[in-house]
């Protein structure tokens, strides 16, 4: 058995989904893992990772809509406003989805199905840097 782990930076320009599949599957075939399990965690709480189609942009569109219609932003609605109307609804989208994302590698490659992506899913309206760490397992 053989662990690695690493620290990606991703920044974001606002509100949204940015798909990050890409750096994550080449950082997976620069380990030397050929079959293994891919833990993907983001360390923050005003965003969030999910795994969702990336075929279709309105996919991305949709999703970010519901969550704005389910988390409304705005003066007032909340009592924690520490860093802006923003910071509190972030919080709950962030605990609605996902802070670490299990993946497996077969063939040194994400075993992801044909139309699945990874997401940064950002919740401040702020651009942000984001940091995920990765930790692969396998032989």
């Amino acid at each position: 058995m053989k662990q690695v782990q690493d620290l990606l930076s991703f920044e974001t320009s606002a509100q949204g989904l940015t798909e990050i599949t890409g750096d994550i599957a080449l950082w997976v075939a620069a380990q030397d893992i050929d079959a293994g399990m891919l833990t993907v965690f983001i360390r923050h709480t005003s965003a969030s990772l999910i795994i969702q189609e990336n075929a279709d942009d309105d996919v991305m569109r949709d999703i970010e809509a519901f969550f704005k219609k389910m988390v409304p932003e705005g003066p007032g609605l909340y009592r924690h406003k520490t860093e802006g109307f923003d910071d509190m609804p972030a919080h709950i989208k962030g605990a609605l989805t996902q802070s670490s994302l299990s993946i497996p590698v077969t063939g040194a490659k994400l075993a992801l199905g044909t139309w699945q992506g990874i997401f940064l899913f950002e919740h401040r309206t702020s651009p942000k840097r984001r940091e995920i760490a990765l930790h692969l397992i396998g032989v």
